[in-house]
């Protein structure tokens, strides 16, 4: 590691501390006196709904990354320079996390990136060979930090609440009474039974964030109006679908675009996917790190799509009114027609 300033992109991974502590120890070892500056990408505007917490967050694990370093070399030696970079845009995926260290990079005359293997910032699963490939295209140098990976089994087991437990209890249980009869006592003492064991069993794994008790429910109800809502957009679409397959001239006109949704992976994008696919004329080919590759039979199609409608529904249901309150991707600048019919 020649150069003497480097880029440390931090995340939350059960590896960050190796990384940094590689990373210290190669920078000051160099002859010169050596600049390395520890980054947090954050993914979400900090003006949005889910980005309101991330600078504090971020700010937290630039500390201990700080504090990792002077652990691990010496700070005469060695320049320590923090920095949380993204907090004025939508980072969707390695592109874009990329596009922000070639910014900052340049703007502090930085040639070179240790990268963490196990880096995922907003990402549920590490981002390590996609930001390799990106890198690949830019002028940076860029090595991954030889750090022991630790198993990962644990990653399954979230931490355990009562907001779980009783969360998943309920659940099962009116599930269990839905199938049986809720006014036979049998089935209300077996009822109670099942639904503890299953609470027991499944609710460290169930959840990826712990249920709130106004949170929860308020993210039911709207989903319980988004239901009706997609079912009238499924009919509309069938019509309109049949008019076209109707008409002699078959005015069909494939294309398959892209869209950058402003959604959390995870559930949030999969509620999206999935609606998509549900709605005649549009079918979601992949969804990875907030980008959807769509398949539009129609134009109409393709435009409802820019147009975002279920998108804000989406984000209505997870993240409320103000969530739904955003530029559609059209307005945003977030979608791309990446081929037509002749794929």
């Amino acid at each position: 590691m020649a150069d003497k300033r480097v880029i440390v992109p931090l995340s939350e991974s059960i590896t960050v501390r190796q990384t940094v502590g590689y990373a210290a120890r190669a920078a000051a070892g160099t002859d010169e006196d050596a600049e390395l500056h520890l980054v947090v990408a954050v993914p979400y505007e900090t003006t949005s709904p889910e980005g309101s917490g991330d600078i504090e967050r971020a700010q937290a694990l630039l500390d201990r990354a700080a504090a990792w370093v002077r652990e691990d070399a010496d700070p005469e030696t060695l320049t320590v320079e923090t920095a949380v970079i993204g907090a004025d845009e939508y980072l969707f995926g390695p592109r874009d996390y990329v596009r922000a260290f070639e910014t900052y990079a340049a703007d502090h005359d930085i040639g070179r990136v240790v990268l963490d293997p196990e880096y995922q910032p907003g990402a549920t699963a590490p981002m390590l060979q996609p930001l390799e490939r990106e890198l690949a295209t830019t002028d940076l140098e860029f090595e991954e930090a030889p750090v022991e990976r630790p198993a990962r089994h644990e990653r399954l087991v979230g931490p355990g609440s009562r907001s779980r437990l009783v969360t998943m209890f309920l659940i099962s249980y009116g599930f269990y009474l839905v199938l049986g009869d809720p006014f036979y006592p049998f089935d209300l003492i077996t009822g109670a039974a099942v639904a503890g064991i299953v609470a027991i069993t499944l609710s460290h794994v169930t959840f990826t964030t712990a249920p709130t008790l106004v949170g929860s429910p308020l993210r039911t109800i709207r989903f319980a109006l988004y239901i009706p809502y997609l079912l009238v957009e499924i009919i509309r679409a069938n019509v309109a679908i049949a008019l076209v397959i109707l008409r002699p001239s078959m005015p069909i006109d494939p294309s398959v675009c892209r869209v950058n949704a402003r959604v959390r992976s995870g559930l949030p994008l999969l509620a999206l996917a999935n609606s998509i696919t549900l709605t005649p004329g549009t079918l979601t080919v992949r969804a990875n790190d907030q980008q959807l590759i769509v398949h539009a039979l129609v134009p109409d199609a393709r435009e409802d799509l820019f147009d975002g409608s279920l998108e804000r529904a989406v984000r209505f249901v997870f993240y409320g009114r103000d969530g739904a309150a955003i530029p559609t991707p059209r307005e945003r600048g977030d979608t791309e027609i990446i081929g037509g019919d002749e794929l």
